[in-house]
């Protein structure tokens, strides 16, 4: 699922910013040996359907590259998807409301602090 809401795609920023505030905001970057694309996923665990479900922002580098602090990336439109072992993520879901409304909160944070470190 698409979260449209906010103004992010084709966006640039600074890696070094942008790395800082995901994982500021509890997003986690590993294992990914990429000089061009990166991904940051926040991991949500409801207990009441016991299921895991992750937030999830890409970007692409537009100059230099990844993971370099200085180089530019572009942003796409964060997603939102649910885990099933063994298969992986799925995106094309019916989410729990809760679910869709936190990911909305945790995205106007991160889009009102990459806003703030770029002005």
């Amino acid at each position: 699922m698409k979260i449209e809401d906010f103004d992010f795609h084709g966006k640039e920023f600074q890696f070094g910013s942008l790395a800082y505030i995901m994982e500021k905001n509890g997003f986690i970057h590993e294992g990914q040996w990429d000089y061009e694309r990166v991904t940051f996923d926040y991991k949500m665990l409801d207990k009441t359907d016991d299921a895991t479900y992750f937030l999830r922002f890409q970007a692409v580098a537009a100059e230099g590259e990844i993971p370099k602090e200085d180089a530019k990336v572009q942003l796409m439109t964060p997603f939102l998807g649910r885990h099933y072992y063994p298969h992986g993520v799925e995106y094309d879901e019916d989410f729990p409301d809760k679910i869709v409304t936190k990911c909305k909160n945790k995205i106007e944070t991160v889009y009102n602090e990459l806003v703030e470190a770029n002005k």
